[in-house]
C-alpha cells in the first residue's frame, strides 16, 4: 500500500495486437486504443494499416480511493480510425478488474482475446498488455501535477464515432459534471493530467511531431454530425443510462470475474488445427485435409488449397475412448476426371495425459510445428510439417463457442448456442379525421341514396377498418397497428364505398417519415394526403389524417400475468437496471425418450431456450444423451423486480428438417428471490398433450438476482407497472388484447427468419400464445383459483357460525370480553388488528419454503382432466374433428355455460331486491321500510352507538337456547322483496 503522504498510480503499457479482423474494405485495419480508468482517458497512436499492430506504449492513470481499486474495472477498446475509412469502427475490447492488478516489478505481458460489443460485431484477435501500479511520494506527485497543468489541450471527448459509442461517450462528461459533491483534494488536477495524457506525444518526439500528433488528437476529437432524426431520439433520459451503468459497474466488474459461478466447468479437450508445410513444392496445388483421431473418433477439417485451415475442435472429455490423439495429414491426387486419390503425408501422436490445462485469463497456448512421421517405411522424405495446438480447457474458453464441439454434432447450425433479440416494437396510431373532394362515381345512385364510405388501413398483414360515415362526415377515429424495426415500408390507407366494396382511392404513407412521439404533450400535427384512384385517376380527392409512432407505451409481446419487460418504447424514457439477473443451465436429467433413432431404440436431443425481456437465449443441442450437461451461462439486464423468467426444454429435430418437440417448460418470478443470493434447484419438466400430463424429466438451474441498491428496488414497488401513458390514454381491454396477439405473431415470424431459424413452435410454446383459445381444464382450474380465494372467507365464516352457536364455550366466551373491549375502546381496534397481522406474517416467515415455485400440475387441474376435455384444448382453430364430436362438445359447453347463467341471474336478484325498496315496486315492503327508517333514526338519536354495537354483539352470539331455528325477520322481509326476474323473456 502507499505512503499516508503518497499516491498511487495505474501503469497500462499497451504492446501490441495480433490478428485483427480488417475494417477498412482493403484487408488491413488502422488500430488505435482507449483505455478508460477510474472517469480518465487515455489514446494510444494509431498504427496504419498493420493487423498485428506495435504500439509499446505506457498510460498513467490516477488511482483516486487505494482501499476500492479492486473494485474498478480498467476497459480498452480497439478501433479503426476514421482517417482511412468513412467512420471509425468497432475493433474489439477487454475488461480488467483492478483485483488482477499488481505491484510495479511482478507484472508480465498477458494476451487477452478481444470481446465483442454485442452479438453482431465482427471481432476477432488479441491484445497484449502489461497492467500495474506504482506508489510514489506525495512531493513527487505534486511536482508531476504542477508540471502538467502548464498543458492546456484539452483531451478528446469523443474517439468512438460508432452509434452506441458516441452516445457512452456524449454522456459520461455531462455525468461526472452533474455531480452535487466538490471532488476530493487529490483529484483536483485530473483534468490537466487527462489532457497532458491525452494531448501531449511521448518526450522523444520532435517539435514539429508533437504539433501534428495534437492536429490530429483534435480533429479525432470532433463527433460526427448529428441528423435531427439521432437529436430527437437522445436526451436526459439517456444520461440516466449511462449513470446507472456507473453504478452498476463493480457488480458488472464482479460478474466478468466469475462468469462461470453458477455452473460446473467442464473438461474438453482443444485441438487447434492451423496449417500445413510440405517439403514437395509440386504438390502445392493439390488439396489437402488434416484429420484427427481420437479413439473412434475420427473428425475431419476442411479441404482446401492453401493448407491454412485454422479451425479448432473441442472433445468432450467424459466422451474419449483413448489417451492418444492422432494428427494426419492427406493429400488429394486426381489420377483422372473421374477418380481422385487420397493418400497420406504422415502422423503426429499426442500423449493425451502430457496435454497442458489452460484456464482464462490465461493467454491462448501458442501453436507449434510438429513433424509428420509417415506410415510407410519407404517414404522416408522429411519437410511434411503440421502447425498445431492441443490442450485441456473447459466452456469458458473463448474459442468454444466457434470450435467444432464434440457432444453437439459438430458445426451444426442448429444445435449451436445462440443468443436473439426481439425486434423494437412500436405503435402506430393513425387518426382519420376526414375527406375532401372527393371523385365519385354514382351516376343515376345520387339521387336515390346519399353514400357511406369507409377506410381501410393496412401495414404488412394487419388490416383495420373504421365505421361507416356519410360523403362530408367525419370519422375521428384512431387505428392501432403494431410496427417492428425495421418497419415495413409503406402504411396503406384506402377509402372505400361501404355498398359494393370499391376503392375511390388511396394513398402510401412511408412508415420512415412518420412523426415520433412519447407522450400526450407532444402534439402531431395533422397532414392532408392526395387520394389516388388508378391509372385513370391521378387525384380522387384528399384525406385527412393525424398519423404517428407512439413511444411512450409498452407494447407486450406476452400475457399480462407473464411479463418479463415493461419498458417504454422510446428509449428517451428508458430508466436504468436496477440489477443483473444470472441464470447457469446446469443440466438435466432422467429424460424419456422423444423419438427413435434408427428406427431401433430411443433418443432425445435435448436444449434449452430462455427468454427475459427481449434477449432469447439458445443453448447447444447435447446429442443422444438422456442426461445432458449443458453448464451455460447467462446474465440479462433487470429494470423490475415483479417480472417473470421462462426457461423451456425442447428436443431438436429442425437440424433434420423437423419440427422440435417440446419437453418441459418452467417459470421463475424474481419477486421471490432474495438479492445477492443462489438458488440451485432441480424443476420436473412437464409436458401436457392429447393423451394427458407427462413427467419428462428434470432440469438443473442456478439463479442469482444481485441489486445495487436496495432503496432503487423497493422504489420499484411503488412505481406503476406500465408506462405513464397507459394510464394518461389507455387502451381498450378488447384493443389491448389484440395487439398483444399481432406483437405475438410479429416476434415469432421474425424470430423465425433468423438464421439458424427459432422454431415458431419453439416461441408459442414459451410466449403461451394459446391462452386465449377457450380450454375445458383451464376454466375448471380457474374456477378452482376462486374458490380457493374465497375459502378464506367461508373459513372466516364458519369460525362465526361455530362462536354463536357456542361450539367451543371458552371460545364465545373470550369473544364476549373481547366485544366489550372493542366498544369501550374502539380507538385500539386497528392498532390491535394490524399487530396481529404482524405477528402472523413473522411467524409464517419461518416456515417460507426456500425452493422455488414451479408449474403445479394439481393447480393446473391436469391431473383430473377426461382425454376428450385435452382433445378438444388441442384442436385446432377452426375445428378439424366430425360434427358428432363437436355437437357433443357444443351440448356440454351449453350446459357450463347455463349453469353460469343462472349464477349470474341469481346475484342480480339480490342487487335487484335492494333496489326495490326504494323503488315502490311493492308499496307495501318500501312502507315498511319507510316506518322503519323512521323508528331507526329516532331510536339512534337516543340511544349511544357504542350500546347498539355492543347489544347487537351479544344478540348475535347468544347461547343456543336462546335461539330459533327458523330464518330472522330481516331475512324473511329481504327474501320476498320482488325482482325483474318475472320480466325476463
Amino acid at each position: 500500500m502507499a505512503a499516508e503522504n503518497g499516491t498511487r498510480k495505474l501503469i497500462v503499457e499497451i504492446c501490441n495486437a495480433n490478428n485483427l479482423m480488417p475494417k477498412d474494405g482493403q484487408g488491413t485495419a488502422s488500430a488505435y486504443a482507449i483505455v478508460d480508468f477510474d472517469g480518465q482517458r487515455r489514446r494510444t497512436k494509431t498504427k496504419l494499416r498493420d493487423l498485428n499492430p506495435v504500439w509499446d506504449e505506457k498510460l498513467e492513470f490516477l488511482v483516486h480511493d487505494i482501499e476500492s481499486m479492486a473494485s474498478e474495472m480498467l476497459e480498452i477498446n480497439l478501433y479503426n480510425d476514421k482517417k482511412t475509412v468513412k467512420r471509425s469502427t468497432f475493433l474489439g475490447k477487454i475488461k480488467l478488474s483492478g483485483s488482477l492488478f499488481v505491484k510495479s516489478g511482478a507484472e508480465s505481458l498477458v494476451y487477452y482475446p478481444l470481446e465483442k460489443r454485442s452479438v453482431f460485431s465482427q471481432v476477432k484477435g488479441e491484445i497484449g498488455v502489461k497492467v500495474y501500479y506504482v506508489d510514489e511520494e506525495a512531493a513527487t506527485v505534486q511536482a508531476a501535477d504542477q508540471k502538467e497543468e502548464t498543458v492546456e489541450e484539452k483531451p478528446p471527448e469523443n474517439e468512438m464515432p460508432e452509434p452506441e459509442e458516441e452516445k457512452k461517450v456524449e454522456e459520461e462528461k455531462p455525468n461526472e459534471e452533474e455531480k452535487p459533491d466538490p471532488p476530493p483534494p487529490e483529484t483536483s488536477n485530473q483534468q490537466p493530467q487527462e489532457a497532458a495524457a491525452d494531448s501531449t506525444p511521448e518526450t522523444n518526439q520532435t517539435p514539429a511531431e508533437m504539433e501534428n500528433q495534437l492536429v490530429a488528437n483534435k480533429e479525432e476529437a470532433e463527433p460526427p454530425a448529428e441528423t435531427a432524426e439521432d437529436k430527437a431520439e437522445t436526451g436526459k433520459s439517456t444520461e440516466l443510462v449511462v449513470i446507472n451503468n456507473m453504478e452498476l459497474r463493480s457488480l458488472s466488474g464482479d460478474h466478468n470475474r466469475i462468469g462461470y459461478d453458477l455452473v460446473d466447468r467442464m473438461p474438453f479437450l482443444y485441438v487447434r488445427v492451423v496449417k500445413a508445410k510440405l517439403a514437395n513444392k509440386e504438390l502445392a496445388a493439390c488439396p489437402l485435409h488434416a484429420k484427427l483421431t481420437i479413439g473412434t473418433h475420427n473428425i475431419k477439417t476442411k479441404t482446401q488449397i492453401d493448407k491454412d485451415w485454422d479451425q479448432v475442435f473441442a472433445f468432450d472429455k467424459e466422451g474419449l475412448n483413448s489417451s492418444t490423439l492422432e494428427v494426419s495429414v492427406w493429400i488429394e491426387e486426381e489420377k483422372n476426371e473421374e477418380q481422385k486419390e487420397v493418400s497420406s503425408l504422415g502422423t503426429v501422436s499426442f500423449d493425451l495425459h502430457e496435454v497442458p490445462k489452460r484456464v482464462p485469463p490465461d493467454s491462448p497456448l501458442a501453436p507449434q510445428w510438429y513433424s509428420l512421421e509417415s506410415e510407410s517405411e519407404s517414404d522416408t522424405s522429411p519437410g511434411n510439417d503440421v502447425m498445431v495446438a492441443v490442450w485441456f480447457g473447459t466452456q469458458a474458453d473463448e474459442v468454444f463457442q466457434e470450435a467444432w464441439q464434440s457432444d453437439s454434432g459438430g458445426l451444426i447450425p442448429e444445435t449451436r448456442a445462440k443468443v436473439y433479440l426481439s425486434p423494437k416494437l412500436w405503435y402506430l396510431r393513425l387518426t382519420v379525421i376526414q375527406t375532401q373532394d372527393l371523385q365519385l362515381d354514382l351516376g343515376s345512385e345520387a339521387k336515390v341514396r346519399s353514400p357511406e364510405l369507409y377506410v381501410k388501413a393496412q401495414l404488412g398483414a394487419q388490416l383495420f377498418k373504421t365505421g361507416r360515415a356519410q360523403v362530408g362526415s367525419a370519422w375521428n377515429e384512431d387505428l392501432v397497428f403494431v410496427a417492428a424495426e425495421p418497419f415495413e415500408p409503406f402504411l396503406v390507407v384506402n377509402v372505400e364505398d361501404a355498398s359494393n366494396g370499391q376503392s375511390v382511392g388511396d394513398v402510401k404513407i412511408h412508415v420512415s417519415s412518420i412523426d415520433r412521439r412519447i407522450d400526450d404533450k407532444t402534439k402531431v400535427k395533422s397532414r392532408w394526403f392526395n387520394l389516388i384512384g388508378g391509372e385513370n385517376k391521378p387525384y380522387a380527392g384528399r384525406i385527412h389524417v393525424r398519423v404517428c409512432l407512439e413511444g411512450g407505451y409498452h407494447v407486450p409481446d406476452e400475457a399480462a400475468h407473464l411479463t418479463s419487460d415493461v419498458r417504454a418504447t422510446a428509449k428517451q424514457l428508458a430508466k436504468p437496471p436496477i440489477g443483473l439477473l444470472d441464470v447457469g443451465i446446469r443440466g438435466a436429467s432422467n429424460l424419456l425418450p422423444v423419438k427413435t433413432k434408427d428406427g431401433t431404440c430411443g433418443t432425445t436431443n435435448a436444449y434449452v431456450v430462455a427468454k427475459y425481456g427481449p434477449k432469447w437465449i439458445r443453448t447447444r443441442t447435447i446429442l443422444d444423451r438422456f442426461n445432458p450437461r449443458w453448464n451455460e451461462q447467462y446474465t440479462w439486464d433487470v429494470y423490475d423486480p415483479c417480472t417473470v423468467l421462462t426457461i423451456g426444454v425442447f428436443d431438436n429435430g429442425r437440424y433434420k428438417g423437423e419440427k422440435d418437440v417440446r419437453i418441459g417448460k418452467i417459470r421463475i418470478r424474481l419477486s421471490t428471490l432474495d438479492t445477492n443470493t443462489v438458488y440451485q434447484n432441480s424443476y420436473t419438466l412437464n409436458v401436457l398433450s392429447s393423451n394427458g400430463a407427462k413427467k419428462m424429466g428434470e432440469i438443473e438451474i442456478a439463479v442469482r438476482f444481485c441489486c445495487s441498491s436496495w432503496l432503487s428496488l423497493m422504489q420499484a414497488y411503488g412505481s406503476p407497472m406500465l408506462p405513464r401513458m397507459h394510464h394518461i390514454s389507455p387502451l381498450g381491454p378488447i384493443q389491448q388484447d389484440t395487439l398483444r396477439h399481432t406483437a405475438m405473431r410479429i416476434v415469432t415470424n421474425r424470430l423465425a427468419r433468423s438464421e439458424p431459424a427459432l422454431g415458431q413452435e419453439v416461441i408459442q410454446f414459451i410466449l403461451d400464445s394459446d391462452t386465449h383459445v377457450w380450454s375445458m381444464r383451464r376454466s375448471k382450474a380457474n374456477w378452482f383459483r376462486v374458490v380457493r380465494c374465497l375459502s378464506r372467507v367461508a373459513s372466516l365464516a364458519r369460525w362465526l357460525d361455530e362462536i354463536r352457536t357456542w361450539t367451543h364455550p371458552s371460545i364465545t366466551i373470550l369473544v364476549h370480553g373481547l366485544l366489550v373491549a372493542m366498544v369501550l375502546c374502539p380507538h385500539l381496534v386497528l392498532p390491535t388488528v394490524f399487530l396481529y397481522v404482524f405477528l402472523i406474517l413473522v411467524l409464517r416467515f419461518r416456515y417460507c419454503r426456500q425452493m422455488q415455485h414451479n408449474i403445479d400440475s394439481r393447480l393446473s387441474y391436469v391431473d383430473a382432466v377426461s382425454l376428450d376435455e385435452l382433445d378438444e384444448e388441442f384442436d385446432e382453430f377452426p375445428t378439424t374433428k366430425s360434427p358428432d364430436i363437436v355437437r357433443i362438445r357444443y351440448d356440454r359447453l351449453r350446459t357450463i355455460a347455463g349453469r353460469a347463467q343462472t349464477l349470474l341471474g341469481d346475484i342480480a336478484v339480490q342487487g335487484e331486491r335492494l333496489e326495490s325498496l326504494f323503488s315502490w315496486r311493492d308499496p307495501r315492503a318500501s312502507g315498511i321500510f319507510v316506518l322503519f327508517c323512521l323508528f331507526a333514526s329516532l331510536f339512534f338519536y337516543l340511544v349511544p352507538f357504542k350500546v347498539f354495537v355492543l347489544g347487537l354483539g351479544f344478540y348475535y352470539i347468544r347461547h343456543p337456547r336462546f335461539r330459533d331455528d327458523m330464518p330472522s325477520l330481516p331475512i324473511n322481509f329481504f327474501r320476498r322483496l320482488p325482482s325483474l326476474s318475472d320480466q325476463v323473456m
